[in-house]
């Protein structure tokens, strides 16, 4: 396959959510207690709801910014590409790295709405929840048809009230659901417990796919004080190995067959030797810790049930044999760091390297439209959804690496110390 042939469907990229997304879709007795946008005087932009301030920082942000600007500070909109908060400005970003259709995890509410799930007034954080969720489905997917595929929150603090929220969204065409790798983490129940049936129960009536996101435990992985950065951002992906451990062996999956889990941004390459881990307990120790697969292997289980999602990842492409090739997809990341945009049909095509296009096809974009039901075609047609044909309608969009002119805010702090903050942050919110 050449490259401008390929169609590239990205299942994890972000939104940083524009200052208007609350107006007029929350409760009128609500609408004051709705979370406001502030320009503070510092030069940063802020969410701050019930007290707290929540920055955009900088590392969620830095498509089109330099590598040496990337940073872990607080950042205003106006230093940072239109693209990450303006859809239409999305839309031509999108076109230009030869992307037809995103996926977009949120941003200041944290990626399963832990922001929410801390609110004291439940009715108030059921119609915050509800809002964020219209506004992502009605206005930030719905503005053009077959580009951006629906994501929803979850009400953490109630599974019965999840579960009513996914049925409406569902309703509303949404087929995707945000959730915690780690519950527990949160101060909820485990994935082992029960208590969340009624979610799995509707996300498996409904055919809407979990989605655990590394970092959705809200906890940073940091291995000692003084290691650098690199170390914290190196092992990022081991907390979704944890969850996917979590789910093997949990009943979800064997109480609800009809559930899809999807691991996001946790990569593939280490998913071999995991398989072939759980593989060795169930067979070494199923007769004393009560396991029971009915005949089968765990590893049968993780391959027909949980969706597999990676950026970069040749290791893990090159293992496809010990992988089901149908559950594999692909994420470009936008805005993050660890993107490839604009460039990301040259870097997925090395990994690529030696499928059939059938197997191409299959992880480029089939995969995540049949899994997350999304007709992106019925609004695109192929033809004009190949990575030439987008790229072409972007010629002379400016996608050049640009350093930010507006920088106006203290950056001396060092690396580390900004990790330990946000560390202690997290902590404190999850302890409160």
């Amino acid at each position: 396959m050449q490259l401008d042939d390929l169609i590239l469907v990205s299942v994890d990229d972000h939104v940083v959510e524009p200052a208007h997304i609350f107006d007029g879709r929350v409760p009128t007795k609500y609408a004051g207690l709705a979370p406001q946008f502030v320009h503070k005087a510092d030069g940063t932009d802020v969410w701050r709801y019930q007290g707290a301030e929540l920055p955009n920082i900088g590392l969620n942000a830095v498509a089109g910014r330099p590598r040496n600007e990337y940073g872990l500070e607080p950042t205003a909109l106006e230093e940072i590409r239109p693209g990450c908060y303006d859809i239409n400005q999305r839309i031509k970003d999108m076109n230009a790295n030869g992307v037809l259709a995103s996926m977009n995890f949120p941003s200041f509410p944290q990626f399963c709405g832990q922001l929410f799930m801390r609110t004291a007034d439940k009715d108030v954080a059921v119609a915050m929840v509800r809002a964020y969720n219209d506004w992502h489905i009605d206005e930030w997917a719905g503005t053009y048809p077959g580009r951006i595929i629906p994501v929803a929150l979850p009400m953490l603090w109630s599974a019965e009230a999840c579960a009513a929220e996914i049925r409406r969204v569902a309703a509303k065409g949404c087929r995707g659901m945000t959730f915690s790798e780690n519950p527990a983490k949160l101060g909820l129940p485990s994935l082992h417990s029960d208590s969340w049936d009624p979610v799995w129960k509707a996300c498996s009536d409904e055919g809407v796919v979990v989605m655990m996101h590394i970092g959705s435990s809200s906890e940073l992985l940091v291995t000692a004080m003084d290691a650098p950065v690199d170390v914290s951002i190196t092992l990022s992906p081991v907390n979704i190995v944890q969850c996917a451990a979590d789910l093997i062996f949990s009943p979800m999956f064997r109480k609800f067959p009809g559930l899809k889990v999807a691991l996001s941004e946790g990569g593939i390459g280490w998913i071999p030797y995991f398989l072939e881990r759980i593989d060795f307990v169930y067979e070494h120790h199923h007769e004393w810790t009560g396991q029971d697969f009915g005949g089968r292997r765990p590893s049968d289980i993780f391959n027909e049930k949980v969706i597999t999602c990676f950026i970069e990842d040749s290791f893990g492409i090159e293992s496809r044999k010990h992988l089901n090739v149908d559950m594999i997809t692909w994420e470009c990341d936008y805005p993050h760091s660890d993107s490839t945009w604009p460039t990301s049909p040259e870097h997925v095509m090395k990994d690529l390297d030696g499928l059939s296009d059938a197997e191409i096809n299959k992880v480029s974009h089939e995969n995540a439209l049949r899994l997350w039901e999304f007709d992106a075609f019925r609004h695109v047609p192929k033809e004009s959804a190949t990575v030439g044909a987008l790229r072409r309608q972007a010629i002379g969009w400016d996608t050049q690496a640009r350093p930010s002119a507006v920088l106006k805010h203290d950056k001396k702090a060092t690396i580390m110390s900004d990790m330990m903050v946000l560390a202690d942050n997290n902590l404190q919110s999850n302890r409160a």
